[in-house]
């Protein structure tokens, strides 16, 4: 089980870096990661969504060139929060789940925007929202949304064959 998260939290930020480009709609890019960071700590609890945040905002950060550190402090903090908000609120319906995602990914990147800030970031505040936040977020809403029902059909054949089974 261990190995298939490692494979799950290595393969999502390869994804990010080699497939997403590729999938841009209209200059933007769905931030795999964060992705994977909300869905899994939202099923596996807040250590769990805190160590997978670190370690692929870290692939992040290493595979961007930018400041080392930034991706991985805001992707452990959101994994971590949302790991407790999830254990303290019923957040297993994909209704839920979405917009969730998209306001996380907000959160996230007014986050990160504020540690920017601190190493002298040039960039407007109000040119970043409009720009790259916004449009991530609504991009991370509709991959997320895809991923969530897909696992919950998943999850539906799976108790379905597990049911018939004698």
């Amino acid at each position: 089980m261990r190995a298939l998260l490692i494979l799950t939290m290595a393969g999502g930020s390869v994804a990010h870096a080699t497939l997403t480009p590729l999938v841009t709609i209209a200059g933007v890019t769905p931030d795999v990661p964060l992705i994977m960071v909300v869905l899994l700590a939202l099923r596996r609890g807040p250590e769990f969504g805190a160590f997978t945040g670190f370690v692929t905002g870290l692939m992040q950060d290493l595979a961007s060139g930018g400041l080392i550190g930034v991706q991985a402090l805001t992707k452990s903090v959101i994994g971590f929060g949302i790991g407790v908000a999830g254990g303290r609120l019923r957040v297993s319906q994909p209704l839920v789940q979405v917009p969730g995602l998209v306001v996380l990914t907000i959160a996230e990147g007014l986050a990160r925007f504020a540690l920017l800030q601190i190493f002298r970031f040039p960039a407007p505040f109000g040119e970043l929202m409009t720009y790259v936040v916004l449009p991530q977020a609504l991009c991370n809403g509709f991959i997320g949304a895809a991923f969530v029902l897909t696992l919950a059909w998943a999850q539906t054949l799976r108790d379905h064959f597990e049911g018939s089974r004698p």
